[in-house]
């Protein structure tokens, strides 16, 4: 089974997924660190040398990829991962998914993401916190179509990640 979190940049899925995967025994990967693995870079680096359309491009393959391993898995995708091409597809259409959706509200995500903007190169240009607010507002709007299609949502504002890992392994019984 490949456990698949999905979220907003900030949402938690790189640290709640290895949580799982620990907790479950499952191989834990981030498909940002995958992709950066295998082109040797940065996804930055990728993005500013050759540019989002390769950079998509190989995200998709990348996706393919793993969802043809056939190791339990616990992954995390790239917030922005089942807005593009036909990622989102090729994950509800894969039976071995089980597709979560990591939501908090855009006040949390601001609050957790305002500290760590310098390491988020699509936010580290935003000054204030009412940008940061606006900035995810646009975003979420326009990427809720996708993640509200998972098969599971976990509403995550005020819980400890205890609190969510519970949840989710009541999803998975």
């Amino acid at each position: 089974m490949i456990v698949t979190l999905m979220g907003y940049m900030g949402s938690g899925k790189s640290t709640i997924g290895k949580a799982l995967a620990n907790l479950l025994n499952y191989k834990f990967l981030d498909l940002d660190g995958f992709i950066s693995e295998k082109e040797n870079a940065t996804i930055p680096e990728l993005f500013d040398k050759k540019g989002e359309i390769y950079f998509r491009k190989k995200e998709a393959q990348y996706l393919n990829e793993i969802l043809n391993i056939h190791d339990d898995i616990v992954l995390a995708l790239g917030g922005g991962t089942p807005c593009y091409g036909h990622n989102l597809q090729l994950l509800l259409d894969n039976e071995h998914v089980r597709l979560f959706y990591l939501k908090l509200s855009i006040p949390s995500l601001t609050k957790r993401l305002f500290s760590e903007r310098e390491s988020r190169p699509l936010i580290s240009h935003l000054q204030t916190e009412d940008e940061l607010l606006e900035y995810i507002g646009k975003h979420l709007f326009e990427r809720t179509q996708f993640y509200s299609q998972a098969q599971h949502s976990i509403v995550a504002d005020d819980k400890t990640q205890q609190d969510i890992l519970e949840e989710l392994l009541m999803c998975l019984i």
